[in-house]
């Protein structure tokens, strides 16, 4: 599905949390909103996910908050983050 090897899964993690993120965000966020569905969305992946999660958004908060607040698709932010490939 065009992802570098060994980029898959944190592509496919990355996809999915910001799908779950988006979805707590809601369909116009402001950045508090986008802010406390971070921290929601990363406890709904579980422990270990959850992790990988939250490293993820403290690395590209300010990416991953434009991202939803201009409508991205979460597939189009992770592959901007350079976690996936276009």
């Amino acid at each position: 599905d065009g992802v570098a090897p060994g980029r898959g899964i944190k592509c496919r993690l990355c996809t999915k949390a910001l799908k779950k993120i988006q979805a707590l965000a809601g369909d116009d966020p402001d950045e508090s909103a986008v802010v406390a569905a971070l921290r929601k969305g990363c406890q709904a992946l579980g422990r270990v996910k959850g992790r990988l999660c939250q490293q993820l958004v403290n690395k590209y908060r300010d990416q991953i908050t434009q991202g939803l607040e201009n409508g991205d698709m979460p597939r189009d932010i992770c592959t901007a983050m350079g976690i996936c490939r276009s």
